[in-house]
């Protein structure tokens, strides 16, 4: 929900005065060699990276759409409210995947700009509108030292002022009662270079305790005398703190495409699953209190559903800090995507659904991270809450149904039941009951188990991928790799069979130096090869594991991440949720397969329970 193009007659009366008046805590310290090596925290290193980002940043403006985004309501202020220009939020920027890309048409007005406002979404409500100081919608930004952005012209003749603040002031007669708590504060008029250059505006001693109007621009003809036009770019607009500030915080699952891709649309998700192997990893690697920021990411989540009060989790969450903006009666905040021709935003099925398997790696992260960190009862409760939940979905024939599909407050009961799901669950259930001493919960692991090992075909030696919407039919479309590898892993010596399994997965889903999702072997999932890495050092089978991590390890980019897979396009023969388009991999760095080559690395098994 942003990215809205507003032109009011009201905020060309609220904004000419405003114009008229312009004229945390310390993080931990990083493990040292001595417990985790360079080649082991190599993954960790880049989750690690991507929520110290965030430690001291607030985004006005990051990418197109993108989670770590703030002030999202855009506002046109002019002379007029006739022929207003847009601005193009999905142009060539400096850096990531896209910038912010203005022009001023000084034949049609003498001045105007924008300016970037948090807006506020009324309850009941599901679009966002414009607040000018009407409605308590302010951030507070106290402990920002600068704003800082990155600008050029188009011909480096442009001459534009850039401000914040000053959204209301002098206007409390319009009932403005909530105006900003600092004038605006303005770097003034200044002419842009062609080059990409840095600008701050210095807000020492600024009182930033309520601020709606986050950016601003304006330009006008006296000042660009000789030009048609300004024309003009910015990009990585944003505010900068003198303190850390360790927020609750979901890590974005894919690396961002290019916006108008078909890969962008999911550029601002924050998978469920992805974030919780995360966690795990961070805590295997002994980064706890980064780990606890996803884990209070989820526990917000979860207390703050904009419907669902029952202890269920969406399948996926916007990028960044969970937390409704000041204002928007939205709850956590989901993701989504615009249409860059209509404009509209879209909620994504699968992002709103409701995954068994998901909200098992929700309880595991959040037993293992609780495990560390025992005064957070709020991390056990959640993840109690949550099993109990999963309960309901108990199917009298065996194992745990798949969930539910689709927006409130009618979803769609999905009556499958996955062998991937019910393995997750006879560990998360194995947690709560050794944490709790719940026999429930030890039997609903139990009831997990054997329903995972009825899909186990000893002819075969692999297992199926679970049984159709009628609880009974088994599903032999698709031999997917991680009912298998998670088999092995999570079953341990109660199957004695992994050998022949991992001989199997090596017939039918190996390609090249790695596994493939799948039997068609168009492609190395690098996800499932780093599982079938840890599922040969579950067996013993230490050379290939040690084969499997240096092939993973080559392909690791720069920045410690790992791709979805070793080229684009490789398929699952699934479709995506609610939809008949297939369901690919890409060669684009994922969180999930980022979190796996940890446990390699780390030598660990996410299975694994231990207290």
């Amino acid at each position: 929900m942003e990215h809205r193009t507003i032109t009011t007659s009201l905020i060309a009366g609220l904004l000419a005065v405003l114009l008229a008046l312009a004229s945390c805590t310390t993080p931990e310290p990083t493990p040292t060699s001595s417990s985790i090596s360079a080649a082991q925290s190599s993954a960790v290193a880049y989750f690690v990276s991507a929520l110290e980002q965030q430690d001291r940043t607030l985004y006005v403006y990051k990418d197109f759409a993108d989670g770590l985004n703030n002030f999202t309501q855009k506002a046109w202020i002019g002379d007029s409210n006739n022929d207003v220009p847009g601005m193009n939020e999905a142009a060539a920027g400096l850096s990531g995947s896209s910038g912010v890309s203005a022009v001023l048409d000084l034949s049609t007005h003498s001045w105007g700009g924008y300016m970037f406002l948090n807006g506020c979404l009324p309850d009941g409500t599901t679009e966002p509108v414009p607040d000018f100081g009407e409605h308590d919608c302010g951030h507070d930004l106290t402990g920002a030292t600068r704003l800082v952005f990155y600008a050029k012209g188009e011909t480096g003749q442009e001459r534009v002022e850039f401000f914040m603040g000053g959204l209301g002031r002098d206007m409390d007669d319009l009932g403005a009662h909530y105006a900003d708590s600092t004038r605006n504060v303005t770097l003034g008029t200044v002419q842009l270079k062609q080059t990409w250059t840095q600008y701050a505006i210095n807000l020492s001693g600024v009182d930033l305790t309520r601020i709606g109007n986050g950016f601003g621009w304006v330009a006008n003809d006296r000042d660009n005398s000789g030009l048609t036009e300004v024309r003009f770019s910015v990009d990585d607009i944003r505010y900068e703190f003198s303190d850390a500030r360790l927020s609750p915080m979901f890590l974005q699952s894919y690396a961002s495409a290019e916006p108008g891709t078909d890969e962008a649309i999911i550029n601002n998700f924050a998978y469920l699953y992805d974030n919780a192997a995360a966690a795990i990893a961070l805590t295997y690697a002994g980064y706890h209190s980064r780990a606890q920021q996803i884990a209070d990411a989820i526990v917000y989540s979860l207390n703050n559903d904009r419907y669902y009060s029952d202890g269920r989790l969406r399948n996926a969450y916007s990028a960044g800090n969970p937390d409704s903006f000041p204002g928007w009666q939205s709850g956590a905040r989901l993701p989504g995507f615009y249409d860059l021709i209509t404009m509209a935003w879209q909620e994504d099925y699968y992002a709103v659904s409701t995954d068994t398997g998901n909200l098992a790696w929700a309880i595991m992260a959040l037993c293992i991270v609780y495990q560390q960190a025992p005064e957070h009862s709020d991390y056990l409760d959640a993840a109690t809450r949550i099993g109990d939940f999963v309960l309901t979905l108990k199917d009298a024939l065996g194992g745990f149904t798949g969930g539910y599909g689709g927006w409130e407050p009618n979803p769609t009961v999905h009556t499958y039941k996955a062998t991937e799901h019910n393995i997750d669950l006879i560990t998360a259930y194995g947690w709560l009951a050794q944490l709790t001493g719940n026999s429930e919960y030890a039997d609903a692991a139990e009831w997990a188990k054997n329903f995972v090992l009825g899909m186990y075909d000893p002819d075969l030696h692999l297992f199926y991928t679970g049984v159709s919407s009628d609880g009974v039919t088994i599903n032999k479309d698709v031999l997917p790799l991680d009912a298998n590898t998670w088999a092995i892993l999570a079953l341990g010596d109660q199957f004695p069979h992994g050998v022949a399994v991992m001989e199997a997965v090596e017939e039918h889903m190996g390609v090249a130096s790695g596994f493939d999702f799948n039997e068609d072997k168009d492609g190395v999932w690098f996800e499932g090869t780093a599982q079938a890495a840890l599922a040969y050092r579950q067996l013993g089978h230490t050379t290939r594991y040690a084969e499997l991590l240096a092939y993973l390890n080559a392909n690791q980019v720069s920045d410690g991440s790992l791709p979805a897979a070793d080229r684009d396009g490789v398929t699952t023969g699934l479709d995506v949720a609610g939809t008949d388009i297939p369901w690919l991999y890409n060669n684009r760095s994922h969180v999930g397969a980022t979190a796996w080559l940890s446990f390699a690395q780390l030598a660990r098994n996410p299975f694994d329970i231990a207290i």
